[in-house]
C-alpha cells in the first residue's frame, strides 16, 4: 500500500477527532506497508484494535483497495433481503392458503391488492431494518466505513430486490402444497444463497457452481450490489469471471422477476377457478 495513503488516513482520523495513540499508528503503519498477505493484531480488550483496523481499512481504499468486510456486509444485505421475500412471500402466503385466510379474504369487500401491498409494505419496512442493521454492524465493529450516499443505493438496490423475488415467493406460495412450502423455500433458497456468492467468495468456489451461478438471478443481483462497493477490477477477482455490463445483471433479475411473477399468477388463478368450481 502507497506511503501517501496510510499518512492521509491518519490525518483523517485526526480531523474526525479520533486520533490513534503512537502504538495504533505503529500498527497501521506496519500492516499497511509489510506487504504481507496475512497478518495478525494482538491486545487486550479495550486498546482500540477496532479504531486502529478502521484508519487501516480507510488507507486501503485510499490506496485504491477493497475493504472485504464491506464487500461482505453488501453480500450479507442482499442475502437478507432475498431470504425475507423468498420466506414472507413463499412460506408465509402459503401457511394463510393452508388455514382458508385467502378463501375468507375473497368473500370480503377487501380487494386482493390490498392484501397483497401490505405484505409488500412490510417486507419493505423490514428490508430496510435489515440493510441499517448490517450497515451499523460494519460500521461499528468492522470498520467499513462507506459514503452515506453510497448506503443510499445499496438500500435502495436491496428494496427493488425485495419487489424482484417477491415473485419468486409468490411462486411458491401458489404452486407447492401449504406443508410442503416452508421445506421447499428452504431447498430453494440455501442453494441460490451458496452458488451465489453471498457466504463465500465466488473464487472459491468449484468452477461447475460458477457456471451454474450465471444462469441464476440471485448471482445477478449480488453483482448489482457489489458494484456499487468495488470497481470492476475486484469485482471480477471476486466472482472468478469477467464482468459483463450492468444492463446484463438488470435484465437478469428484471426478466426472472417477470417470469416468476407470470407463474405465481397463472397458480393463483388456476387455484381461484378450482375454488370457485
Amino acid at each position: 500500500m502507497p506511503t501517501p495513503a496510510v499518512e492521509v488516513a491518519l490525518i483523517e482520523a485526526v480531523a474526525n477527532r479520533t486520533p490513534l495513540n503512537p502504538g495504533q499508528v505503529a500498527l497501521v503503519r506496519e500492516m499497511a506497508t509489510s506487504g504481507a498477505r496475512l497478518q495478525l493484531a494482538i491486545a487486550p480488550a479495550g486498546s482500540g484494535k477496532t479504531t486502529a483496523m478502521r484508519a487501516l481499512a480507510t488507507a486501503w481504499r485510499n490506496g485504491g483497495g477493497t475493504v472485504v468486510g464491506l464487500v461482505m456486509a453488501v453480500s450479507m444485505c442482499a442475502y437478507g433481503v432475498v431470504s425475507l421475500a423468498i420466506f414472507t412471500f413463499g412460506e408465509d402466503v402459503a401457511k394463510e392458503r393452508g388455514r382458508g385466510w385467502t378463501r375468507t379474504l375473497s368473500a370480503t369487500p377487501l380487494p386482493t391488492w390490498v392484501y397483497l401491498v401490505g405484505k409488500l409494505a412490510n417486507a419493505l419496512v423490514l428490508g430496510t431494518v435489515i440493510v441499517a442493521a448490517i450497515a451499523s454492524l460494519a460500521f461499528l465493529l468492522g470498520g467499513a466505513d462507506l459514503a452515506l450516499g453510497t448506503w443510499v443505493q445499496v438500500w435502495l438496490l436491496m428494496l427493488a430486490g425485495v419487489l424482484a423475488f417477491s415473485t419468486l415467493g409468490f411462486a411458491i406460495a401458489f404452486v407447492a402444497r401449504p406443508r410442503a412450502a416452508a421445506m421447499i423455500a428452504n431447498l430453494v433458497f440455501l442453494p441460490l444463497a451458496f452458488a451465489s456468492g453471498f457466504f463465500v467468495p465466488m473464487n472459491q468456489l468449484p468452477q461447475v457452481l460458477r457456471d451454474i451461478a450465471a444462469f441464476l438471478p440471485t448471482f445477478h443481483f449480488g453483482q448489482l450490489a457489489h458494484h456499487l462497493v468495488m470497481p470492476a477490477s475486484d469485482v471480477a477477482f471476486w466472482t472468478g469471471a469477467e464482468t459483463r455490463p450492468l444492463w446484463v445483471h438488470v435484465v437478469w433479475v428484471a426478466g426472472s422477476a417477470v417470469a416468476l411473477g407470470t407463474v405465481a399468477l397463472m397458480a393463483s388463478r388456476r387455484e381461484a377457478v378450482t375454488r370457485r368450481g
